[in-house]
């Protein structure tokens, strides 16, 4: 599953995931590379890579539904992925990593 995200100087503003488009309403949290190592952590992995930024942050879709996304700036394959997606109920919306999610059940 994909995800477009669209900045203005460099902040999340609005995004299209899983079909559905949505608008950033809060001010969006930078995430520190420890909590970005933590939601992409490997095996293989010893140390968070440098350069990684990621953002913390609410978005409205069409329906009024909010849900919190957890993002990080990717590579030129894939410049941006998804970490988490979650309502305010904790239902998680996406719980795998590198853009790999699913709907929220019942919701829709």
């Amino acid at each position: 599953m994909e995800i477009q995200v669209w900045t203005i100087n460099g902040v999340p503003a609005r995004l299209v995931w899983d079909g559905r488009r949505y608008r950033v309403n809060d001010t969006p949290t930078r995430l520190s590379p420890e909590e970005i190592f933590e939601r992409t952590w490997h095996p293989a992995m010893t140390h968070p890579l440098p350069g990684w930024i990621g953002w913390r942050f609410q978005a409205v879709g069409p329906d009024h539904l909010a849900l919190m996304f957890e993002v990080r700036e990717g590579r030129e394959s894939a410049p941006w992925q998804l970490l988490r997606a979650f309502d305010y109920d904790g239902v998680k919306a996406s719980t795998e990593a590198h853009g790999q999610g699913r709907a929220l059940r019942g919701r829709e």
